[in-house]
């Protein structure tokens, strides 16, 4: 699950959980409409600062702000990199 992007200091790189396709009355959401996710996967960590080591790992399942990191596309997938401090809560 470890990508080959080195995050710098204190940012991870998030691959989000896909956004959901139906209401819990099994309505079916169109693209459109859909909400982005606010968790997601970490599946790379930078090395943290000398005052301030990281508390998320590879593989934690994590909880960030809706508008937090920068969305990059990588070997035809969708990721987030964010700050650790965007990071809300691990689940």
């Amino acid at each position: 699950m470890a990508l080959s992007i080195k995050p710098i200091g204190d940012r991870v790189v998030v691959e989000a959980a896909p956004a959901e396709e139906k209401t819990a009355s099994g309505l079916y959401i169109p693209d459109t409409a859909k909400e982005k996710p606010s968790q997601g996967v970490v599946v790379a960590v930078g090395t943290g600062k000398p005052e301030e080591p990281l508390t998320v790992h590879v593989g934690d399942k994590v909880l960030y702000g809706k508008y937090a990191g920068t969305e990059i596309t990588y070997e035809g997938k969708e990721y987030l990199i964010m700050r650790e401090s965007d990071i809300y809560a691990v689940l």
